[in-house]
């Protein structure tokens, strides 16, 4: 049975149901999220959380062999329709249990078949990416010109979310801009809030010579991790003393320099360590939307490098808390992993930059905050 609890709210009070899809990101999301709500007692908070996929659904949103290199398959629409079937026989379970003051769903992804549902309460809808932006983030398969046709028939899907949500929100300006230019819900529906992360207990900063690089992705190739390693090699970075942390579930080649850590997960400790120790956080992703693990190294004041995807640019500040460079250029990811690297000073400064910038805009007690304060707002213009 999947994970379904509530807060220690009274048991005749409106509950807010929160429909969390648990996959990736997502879940970190709703980790913080869920330890932020324990500060609000008197909430009648249920989180309903998806389970990880079983054999049904794994077989409905498998891979069609000779469609599946030409996006043609539609496994991913397949998948979210197979989630959000579960997820709704879920949500009804929960509205049957007791009165509802209003819905939270995060993704949209989650709710793409209970949009009557969505329509009927309250609702907010929260998501970090429209179906046309996720159509060119696929970890493991770039986009075709086939693409586009499949997109398509995936908006039609979220469009009756999006149209039956109180309000909808965007993790990012990035993400409210296709929400805007794809389904054009108005302003007065759509609200911004940079769903952030708690921040971590203070670890003290080992006394070591050693520089460590860090970098956290659940795949390493559009994520940017096998770019990472190449232009380690290729510079000869270990012998200079320098180690590469490879913290991802993908297999990681036996090279000079390079630690593969496949076992950490989200709020490990040994995480925290590893970010105390670490010189500069890369990420030259060329996927990403608003990546946690972003958020993880500028809470631990480590500087980051990454690219110019997604929302990434509004939490990374250019030149100020890491550097930004274009996707998949070798030569530019090098220049600025050592510039961070042979400038301790600028490595320093703009590593307490990024600290700050996360406490004042990241911090999960803020944006959920935020939250409830939007979840307040659709209760109250709610039309039954």
């Amino acid at each position: 049975m999947a994970d379904t609890r509530g807060s220690a709210g009274s048991a005749d009070m409106d509950r807010l149901l929160f429909l969390n899809e648990n996959l990736g990101g997502h879940a970190t999301m709703h980790l913080h999220l869920f330890q932020a709500l324990e500060d609000y007692p008197d909430l009648n908070a249920v989180h309903i959380e998806v389970p990880p996929s079983g054999l049904g659904r794994r077989i409905l949103g498998a891979q069609i062999p000779g469609l599946a290199g030409l996006d043609l398959d539609l496994a991913g629409l397949r998948a979210q329709i197979a989630l959000s079937r579960q997820a709704d026989s879920m949500l009804r379970d929960a509205i049957s249990s007791g009165p509802v003051g209003a819905i939270h769903a995060y993704s949209q992804h989650v709710a793409l078949s209970s949009a009557g549902l969505i329509r009927k309460y309250p609702s907010v809808v929260s998501t970090d990416g429209t179906a046309a932006q996720n159509a060119d983030q696929l970890p493991f398969r770039y986009p075709t010109r086939f693409t586009p046709h499949v997109t398509a028939l995936a908006e039609r899907f979220e469009k009756k979310v999006f149209e039956a949500a109180t309000i909808v929100v965007a993790q990012s300006e990035w993400a409210a801009d296709g929400i805007r230019e794809r389904y054009g819900i108005s302003d007065d529906r759509l609200q911004v809030i940079p769903f952030g992360i708690m921040p971590p207990p203070a670890v003290a900063q080992p006394a070591t010579n050693l520089l460590e690089i860090t970098f956290t992705g659940n795949t390493i190739l559009r994520k940017g991790g096998v770019q990472l390693m190449r232009v380690f090699a290729n510079r000869r970075w270990n012998e200079r003393g320098v180690v590469l942390n490879m913290v991802t579930r993908d297999p990681v080649p036996d090279m000079p320099g390079v630690k593969a850590f496949p076992d950490l997960r989200p709020g490990d400790s040994r995480l925290t360590e590893m970010l105390a120790r670490t010189a500069v956080f890369a990420l030259p992703s060329e996927i990403d939307k608003s990546p946690y693990s972003v958020l993880e190294a500028m809470f631990a004041g480590v500087p980051v490098v990454s690219t110019k995807v997604g929302g990434v640019p509004e939490m990374v500040v250019d030149g100020e808390t890491g550097l930004l460079v274009g996707i998949g250029n070798d030569e530019a990811l090098a220049v600025a992993i050592e510039r961070l690297l042979d400038y301790p000073a600028e490595r320093d400064r703009m590593g307490a930059e990024a600290r700050q910038r996360a406490v004042e805009k990241y911090d999960a007690r803020k944006t959920t905050a935020a939250l409830l304060e939007v979840i307040r707002e659709a209760e109250s213009r709610h039309q039954p």
